[in-house]
């Protein structure tokens, strides 16, 4: 099955995939020689569908391939879940009229960067955000893929969908230890996945939550596993930029960029971004990955 996606006018499809590591986790892969992204998606029916998707004519361009028949319903919740991993919906207009104000940071409005990669469901961005938590990204990368591999459907050809809240919480702490290889995540991810399963946390309404950013914060770092690093990134995905995310990376990056590799304190960095609001993260993100937009496949 082919279909198309009209993307808005500021977006870039690469410059998206690329706006951080989700791209390398699966059921992402990247096919840089068939200039490609895959997304292996299971819909609310069970029916998995392996989608390839290229960008053409500014619209995104999707084979979907599946043994199950492709009804008009499963179009619309498969065309939903591409719409939310690009994040079409955001408008990020205000941005780049702020971004064009500061000489220094004009490329971002002309490059048409800041829309950032994010997973079908705000569940799967959780769990694969706890599974970045101390440890380094091939490690992250191994346990993404075990789940996937674990608990996911099967698509046609094998590979496998990111899996449900229930088929994780039917699981147990051994079993994340032992084949996932999550360690002390294990609990973190088995508890997380119950409260989804029996409707006791609603992940996905992070995404359209109401609440400030501050309490929104705080309804994140409820979530076992989810310190404040882990809940600013998540913020980020859900199109709250307040906060920084500092973490040992950004922070040598930043000294490497406006102190010769000094090391500064984060209430320095912090004030650097102050004048930037409510996009002070996505100012500072960009900025951090800045070398990443000068090459079209960078990871």
């Amino acid at each position: 099955m082919r279909f198309s996606i009209r993307t808005p006018p500021d977006f870039d499809f690469w410059k998206t995939i690329y706006s951080h590591g989700w791209c390398s986790l699966a059921p992402f892969t990247v096919d840089t020689r068939r200039e490609t992204f895959r997304a292996v998606l299971a819909l609310s029916d069970q029916t998995v569908y392996d989608c390839r998707i290229s960008y053409r004519h500014r619209s995104l361009a999707i084979e979907a391939h599946s043994a199950s028949r492709m009804t008009a319903s499963r179009r619309i919740e498969l065309r939903t879940m591409i719409e939310q991993i690009f994040r079409l919906e955001e408008n990020l207009r205000e941005f780049y009229r702020r971004a064009r104000t500061y000489p220094e940071y004009r490329w971002i409005a002309r490059m048409r960067a800041g829309r950032m990669l994010r997973a079908s469901t705000a569940f799967e961005d959780i769990i694969m955000m706890i599974c970045t938590t101390n440890c380094n990204w091939s490690l992250t990368t191994i346990m993404v893929e075990n789940l996937c591999n674990e608990f996911g459907l099967p698509a046609t050809n094998g590979v496998r969908s990111f899996p449900s809240p229930e088929s994780i919480a039917g699981s147990t702490e051994r079993v994340l230890r032992q084949k996932i290889r999550a360690g002390y995540r294990a609990p973190y991810l088995l508890a997380f996945a119950e409260q989804v399963a029996s409707k006791k946390i609603d992940p996905e309404g992070f995404r359209t939550s109401p609440l400030a950013t501050p309490d929104l914060l705080n309804s994140m770092t409820a979530i076992k596993g989810i310190g404040p690093y882990a809940a600013e990134n998540l913020l980020r995905l859900f199109g709250r930029y307040d906060y920084l995310a500092l973490d040992s990376w950004v922070r040598a990056k930043y000294s490497e960029l406006h102190h010769r590799g000094r090391k500064v304190s984060d209430r320095t960095i912090q004030r650097r971004y102050a004048r930037f609001g409510k996009w002070r993260g996505l100012f500072f993100w960009l900025e951090m990955t800045r070398d990443w937009y000068d090459e079209k496949f960078p990871l």
